[in-house]
């Protein structure tokens, strides 16, 4: 008969999450082969949906150029729906990563949408709430819930397009010195920006997926002030000064190589001086968990014998 004792359990336990340590260790090199598949399924996507629509507009002669924000008919909807307000949900709604041409009118309707939900939600509860609640407080709960349906989407896709802006400025850097060596060495800036983005599709997909769609868009589409125009609003913060750099060098017939070049050590201060932002907001940060968590411990450790030696004196 199995005889399950004290040691047989700390036994299995410490396999267990020698188990589980392994795994969250051996994970992320498990999942490189992933990350790569992936990119290179969203950039084919990407490639066929822009071959599909140079296709349709080679077969609709007279029609306006195609290029990367105007080859989208659900786009178009949109725009003469919602104007002005309907170009900033979608650049907003890029750069939290969903690229689907049909969400800016979901993320309209949702506006629409939710506080009547919302609404009729709170309604059904005060109907059924045994106590009487007064007027105003009534008509203070429907407007607080009105608001809330309206901002709540906003504020949702806003997180995480700041917290992928974030996560893309800091793996840019890197990935524009890889740039420049390339272009210093001779290659194209399409052909660059490809082999930067395959470079990188490990350790920073994200960055990867973008650059992947800017190089498919600046071979297939005739209008690569657009296409960096359109990378600038994806990505944001330094892609925005990238595609900016790009777009003068081009309009202005200075060197590419030139221009990734000052921008490079444009981001390298930026990142220098962040770096010493944060250093000197420390010490301020740590004063409090320092009061809170540090000093009490210390006095204990310090007087607490001395504080046993006086109790048992007297």
């Amino acid at each position: 008969m199995f005889e399950l004792t004290s040691d047989t359990v700390i036994v299995f336990i410490s396999a267990i999450f020698a188990a589980i340590s392994f795994a969250a260790f051996a994970f992320p090199f498990l999942q490189r082969g992933d990350q790569k598949e992936r990119y290179k399924s969203v950039i084919e996507k990407k490639r066929k949906a822009l071959f599909e629509a140079s296709k349709e507009e080679l077969n609709n002669r007279g029609a306006v150029n195609v290029s990367a924000k105007d080859s989208m008919a659900s786009f178009f909807k949109m725009q003469r729906l919602a104007g002005d307000y309907g170009e900033k949900v979608r650049v907003m709604l890029l750069q939290a990563g969903n690229r689907d041409p049909k969400a800016p009118m979901k993320y309209i309707m949702t506006q629409i949408l939710l506080p009547i939900f919302l609404v009729g939600f709170a309604m059904i509860i005060i109907s059924a709430s045994h106590k009487e609640i007064a007027p105003a407080v009534t008509i203070l709960i429907l407007g607080f819930a009105a608001v809330m349906g309206f901002f709540l989407p906003r504020i949702l896709v806003k997180n995480t397009a700041i917290k992928r802006i974030e996560d893309l400025s800091l793996q840019f850097p890197d990935a524009l010195d890889m740039m420049l060596i390339c272009v210093q060495g001779g290659i194209g800036l399409e052909q660059t920006v490809d082999r930067v983005a395959m470079e990188i599709a490990e350790h920073s997909p994200t960055l990867a997926q973008e650059l992947g769609i800017l190089s498919a868009e600046m071979a297939m589409l005739s209008d690569r002030r657009g296409a960096l125009s359109e990378f600038g609003k994806r990505v944001g913060g330094h892609g925005k000064s990238f595609a900016t750099a790009l777009i003068q060098a081009e309009q202005y017939g200075t060197s590419v190589s030139q221009a990734l070049r000052v921008l490079a050590d444009e981001l390298r201060d930026i990142r220098m001086a962040n770096a010493e932002q944060k250093a000197a907001a420390l010490p301020p940060k740590l004063t409090v968990p320092m009061i809170l968590f540090f000093l009490p411990a210390l006095f204990i450790v310090i007087l607490g014998p001395s504080g046993i030696r006086m109790a048992e004196t007297f």
